[in-house]
């Protein structure tokens, strides 16, 4: 409300840059001079204050709240309260409408959930050819009701990746139409979609098979049921460590290049199944800096038959502390993979470089198919 009243009253006019001081007292000082249009007042509560004389802000200020409440409506001391910052105000910018919309309206308003599905698939026909004719395919789609007591019923659903598939976005609104509340009656229904995403044209393959696109299809109705913060799933990170190597985004997240992709990607073979923390583990080795011969895990003694490695992991020494590199203390890993006289295979490592004076600690972080 101050800058508003700055923009348009402080003089010299339509100036490219006002400045007014920080603080209650400060905004009151630069504000009780100007005139009461600064209040972004009706045209007649700006008529009734001037016939009573107060034209200026300080001549509000300045009178008891009571009476001119009484006479001109809460809305004058809100307005007052939020150009003084005493009050909180938001600001809703104005957003551009979507360029892919489809609209019907009714000679009559309908009421009931079969006529929105009827009409909601006529919409999204008409959506799903604006799109295909762009390239582009839906992200969010939202469905908007218009009812006759002027109120909004809305709903909207999200996928994982650009579609612009009518029976697929048809299927995601069957669970949102539960919650869809017409009123007393519906006069227009818009389908706008509110992000898309470049989507060229494919061909399909000769065998049907769609197990990609079932996959998307049970993410998106998961998570527009439980929310997107609810199916999350796993991108690479460029970290050392194995445990830190990915983390969880919303299933629904634009697609993140991962680091597989990347020329500095590991090549060895990562478990399908890795433990959140490394467990400790008693293993026998012989022969330093070679993988053990037999190992105890949760009580367990597994024989190891056959193993490769070592792969050695070093720590990421531009975030740990430099003196643990030279004292023996990083976090250096020589990780094994090994398979026991039952074909149960493990992912192992031990931890830090051999040293004669002290026995080697050996974890276990993972599993193999």
């Amino acid at each position: 409300g101050a800058a508003w009243a700055a923009a348009r009253f402080v003089v010299p006019l339509h100036e490219p840059v006002v400045t007014i001081a920080t603080g209650e007292a400060a905004t009151e000082a630069a504000l009780k001079p100007l005139s009461i249009a600064a209040l972004r007042l009706p045209a007649e509560v700006i008529e009734g204050l001037f016939r009573l004389g107060l034209r200026r802000i300080e001549q509000v200020i300045t009178r008891p709240r009571g009476p001119l409440n009484a006479r001109f409506g809460a809305g004058l001391l809100h307005r007052l309260d939020q150009a003084l910052g005493r009050a909180a105000e938001t600001i809703e910018p104005a957003r551009p409408a979507p360029s892919y919309q489809s609209r019907l309206n009714f000679a009559e308003p309908i009421n009931h959930r079969a006529g929105v599905e009827a009409v909601l698939e006529w919409l999204l026909e008409v959506l799903c050819s604006q799109l295909a004719a762009a390239h582009v395919g839906a992200r969010q789609v939202r469905l908007s009701g218009y009812r006759v007591d002027g109120g909004v019923a809305e709903t909207r659903v999200g996928t994982g990746q650009p579609v612009r598939d009518p029976a697929y976005l048809r299927r995601l609104f069957e669970q949102k139409l539960e919650g869809f509340d017409p009123g007393f009656g519906i006069d227009s229904l818009t389908l706008a979609a509110v992000a898309t995403d470049p989507l060229a044209p494919e061909q399909t393959g000769m065998d049907g098979n769609a197990k990609d696109q079932d996959l998307a299809y049970l993410l998106d109705r998961l998570t527009n049921r439980l929310g997107s913060r609810q199916v999350r799933r796993l991108v690479a990170q460029p970290r050392h460590p194995p445990e830190r190597a990915q983390k969880a985004v919303p299933a629904q997240a634009a697609r993140i290049e991962t680091v597989e992709h990347h020329d500095h990607a590991p090549t060895a073979p990562r478990p399908l199944q890795l433990l959140s923390t490394p467990e400790p583990i008693e293993a026998m080795a012989p022969v330093p800096d070679r993988p053990p011969v037999m190992f105890i895990w949760r009580r367990g003694r597994h024989r190891v038959a056959l193993a490769d490695g070592p792969e050695r992991i070093t720590p990421e020494w531009w975030l740990e502390n430099p003196t643990a590199l030279f004292d023996g203390q990083s976090g250096l890993r020589d990780y094994y993979r090994v398979e026991d006289t039952e074909g149960r295979r493990f992912w192992l490592y031990r931890a830090g470089p051999y040293r004669p004076d002290k026995p080697p600690q050996w974890y276990l972080h993972g599993f193999f198919p």
